[in-house]
């Protein structure tokens, strides 16, 4: 019978990272884990990548006043790589990994990170909040999918098609930077009519359906390509 203090036993998942970016964010990312002060714990990284999603969400909304938030979007992903990178390469580095507990912590604060960096661009005069709900909507898609084969194939795959968290920080940093510098952007908006209702696109609204269209695709190669070897190692049994 388990007690209450007993720990569930958890295979370690193989992680899958061949982003483009990985092998120098990877090195980066330990020597700055070694200059580190030593008061510095992976809990508090963790809660310093949470301020910087809703650093990021905050300077969406305000938009509304001015283009130049976007600036404040921009450091506010740029806080939330330095945390939520950083909290497991500390741990890492220096040998104080809890993985049951940091999976469970880093999960729902990453689901936490990702209601304010959508809503904020949802509630912005950017984009839609039907759109990015949908955006939303297929990251968790891919999500659920990860922690399904983390469970059931020990593989946790942090990239699609050499995409991981970073290079998707890093292109929201380059978009916010081209429409500030783009007046005719910020401006730019187009009507149509969707199930009978006239609706108005921005240049963002476009941008996130192509995502969620990628993002869609993505999720359903990668769901026909398990389902098939799941199928191989899991044969329907004949009746005896």
């Amino acid at each position: 019978m388990t007690t209450p203090t007993s720990q569930p036993e958890i295979k370690q998942a193989h992680r899958i990272q061949t982003s483009v970016l990985n092998g120098i964010e990877k090195k980066v990312l330990v020597k700055m884990a070694n200059h580190l002060p030593s008061w510095v714990t992976s809990d508090m990284l963790t809660l310093i990548g949470v301020f910087g999603a809703l650093l990021t969400g905050t300077g969406f909304v305000l938009t509304y006043f001015s283009y130049q938030w976007l600036w404040l979007s921009s450091f506010g992903l740029i806080v939330n790589w330095f945390g939520d990178s950083l909290d497991g390469t500390v741990a890492r580095v220096r040998n104080t990994q809890r993985p049951i507990y940091s999976y469970y912590l880093d999960h729902n604060t990453d689901l936490l990170c990702q209601l304010a960096i959508f809503g904020g661009i949802g509630l912005s005069p950017m984009m839609n909040m039907g759109v990015a709900m949908l955006v939303l909507v297929m990251y968790l898609m891919l999500e659920v999918y990860v922690s399904i084969n983390a469970h059931l194939k020990s593989e946790f795959r942090l990239t699609y098609a050499k995409m991981g968290p970073t290079e998707f920080r890093l292109l929201v940093i380059i978009l916010n930077t081209i429409i500030i510098c783009s007046p005719h952007l910020q401006q730019f908006s187009r009507s149509h009519i969707l199930l009978g209702v006239e609706t108005t696109c921005r240049f963002m609204d476009y941008v996130g359906c192509i995502v969620a269209a990628i993002m869609f695709l993505m999720y359903l190669v990668c769901f026909i390509k398990d389902a098939r070897y799941f199928a191989k190692i899991d044969p329907l049994k004949k009746n005896e």
